[in-house]
């Protein structure tokens, strides 16, 4: 993509650098000399995938350019980093900051034909693996994301104390999960449809059954999008008919913010159900994983099909109104839509009281 071509009127910028400009952008702020570059899919940011030839070899980095608005919180922007370096400090297979030539961990920077436009560049170690979305999932990677997903929140909460932190309190930010009832200016995306209904009573219901839940809930740092791209494994088996995986990449830390455990558990369900021939089974193999670190309270697990059912809403409402203002990314952005309209449709079809009989009994197993 040029940065030739004229900027978008939203506030939020999605950068626009072709790959010689992006390879520049490393020499200048880096010091470091690119040999290859490929641009890698994203949602609202621009990230290349980056080879630097050093004596002996060559090192690969992911280039992470970040849109204009969320480049307007760099306080944010140093958490999100800062808590990739802590995680990879706890064992966690996270990626860390190149330093610039300055010696810092990120650099506001211009990008040319974007008027005022400034974007936070950080460059970050490339990390091993396939995504989740490309493999034949399982009963077991399913639970080993689960016991991720609990074990990072966890890890976050208890003993990441950065100053920075406090930048994430995102009082009205929409991928929080909190955040379901924020949809309703986003519907006009929708067409009037038997969809739009289904999500007009996600949000209806989960205003009046959630929200008031919310200080029963235990509170926690959440890593926030654990999706089936996020996530990287690498298979630890020789046996290619039943292979066991790990997980050997967590990607994408720019939707953390301060919520729940339920959430995270939740998030993590609705994203593994995406490419599953078995949707509606894989709830139970998560908890379980989730629960074999954090066992949820009643009234978190009382809300877990509401939740799930929000995170479907927010990534199908908020992808249909980004693919409205960038329908030059419309193919990435509906990556979800593509099977997630007819998971949350199903998921109302069968009824919460069967879902979560299915979810529980699966989870129970494994005690």
């Amino acid at each position: 993509m040029s940065s030739r071509k004229s900027c978008q009127p939203q506030t939020l910028t999605k950068p626009a650098l072709d790959e010689t400009e992006a390879a520049e952008l490393v020499y200048r702020v880096f010091g470091l000399r690119v040999s290859w570059i490929a641009l890698l899919p994203s949602y609202d940011d621009q990230n290349f995938h980056v080879r630097v030839s050093r004596d002996g070899g060559a090192d690969e980095y992911v280039l992470k350019i970040t849109n204009s608005e969320d480049s307007r919180e760099p306080d944010l922007i140093e958490a999100q980093t800062r808590a990739m370096m802590f995680l990879s400090a706890e064992g966690f297979p996270s990626a860390m900051p190149q330093l610039t030539k300055d010696g810092t961990i990120m650099s506001l920077e211009s990008a040319s034909g974007c008027g005022n436009k400034k974007y936070m560049v950080r460059l970050l170690t490339y990390l091993p693996g396939t995504p989740v979305a490309k493999i034949a999932t399982n009963a077991q990677i399913f639970y080993e994301i689960g016991k991720l997903a609990a074990s990072l929140d966890k890890a976050l909460s208890e003993k990441f104390h950065h100053p920075s932190a406090k930048s994430l309190h995102r009082g009205q930010f929409i991928w929080n999960l909190a955040n379901v009832p924020l949809l309703d200016q986003y519907l006009y995306a929708l067409s009037q449809n038997k969809y739009r209904e289904v999500v007009e009573q996600v949000i209806e219901q989960f205003k009046g059954k959630v929200i008031p839940k919310l200080s029963s809930f235990r509170a926690c740092i959440n890593h926030g999008d654990l999706n089936d791209h996020n996530i990287l494994v690498v298979s630890s088996a020789a046996s290619t008919q039943h292979p066991e995986y790990r997980v050997s990449g967590i990607l994408d830390f720019s939707d953390m913010s301060y919520g729940y455990y339920v959430f995270e558990v939740a998030i993590a369900i609705m994203y593994m159900m995406i490419e599953s021939p078995d949707p509606l089974g894989v709830g139970g193999h998560v908890l379980a994983g989730f629960e074999s670190v954090l066992p949820l309270s009643g009234e978190e697990r009382a809300a877990l099909f509401l939740l799930v059912s929000g995170r479907f809403a927010q990534s199908l409402v908020i992808a249909a109104h980004m693919a409205l203002l960038y329908p030059e990314n419309r193919e990435y952005l509906m990556v979800t839509a593509r099977t997630g309209w007819k998971h949350l449709m199903k998921m109302f079809e069968v009824g919460q009281e069967a879902v979560e009989r299915t979810w529980f009994e699966t989870a129970r197993a494994y005690v």
